[in-house]
């Protein structure tokens, strides 16, 4: 009788082993790959915002004929923009809220920006400050002109 009352703990004692052990498992698993999730959803955010950043410097560049000094003058300029402060949707996107337009979604960081007009092309750089995605270039030449890194 004590044999078999010590043998049933045994069991009972492995089985809630057995359980911890697989949600150990499962977690040990499934949490990495639910920070990478994470990690390249905010990539994709950022890469997507900075997509929105370069059309509106295009925007700016084709109606003043060249480009920005600074993203916080390019955003003063489409809030000013009577198309596009009417109706930012149509352009960038749902959602998509000027004032937050030149921030990185990972740290809330502004995008870094310079220009480089001493060539006879205009060019600028456009950089997340919190990865090695960019867009553009600060060597004067056309073809980086509008190219991101990641494209």
């Amino acid at each position: 009788m004590v044999n078999n009352n010590i043998k049933i703990a045994i069991q009972a004692l492995m089985a809630v082993l057995i359980v911890v052990l697989g949600i150990w498992l499962y977690r040990s698993i499934t949490g990495p790959w639910a920070a990478v999730e994470r990690q390249q959803a905010l990539t994709d955010m950022t890469r997507q915002k900075m997509t929105h950043v370069r059309n509106a410097l295009t925007r700016f560049e084709r109606a003043e004929g060249n480009f920005p000094g600074t993203l916080d003058s390019l955003v003063m300029w489409l809030q000013a923009d009577s198309v596009v402060s009417a109706n930012p949707d149509s352009i960038f996107g749902m959602g998509i809220l000027l004032d937050s337009l030149i921030y990185s979604p990972r740290t809330g960081s502004a995008f870094g920006y310079s220009l480089n007009d001493t060539g006879r092309v205009a060019i600028y750089l456009l950089q997340d400050p919190d990865s090695d995605d960019q867009i553009g270039s600060n060597i004067p030449d056309i073809t980086l002109l509008n190219a991101a890194s990641w494209e």
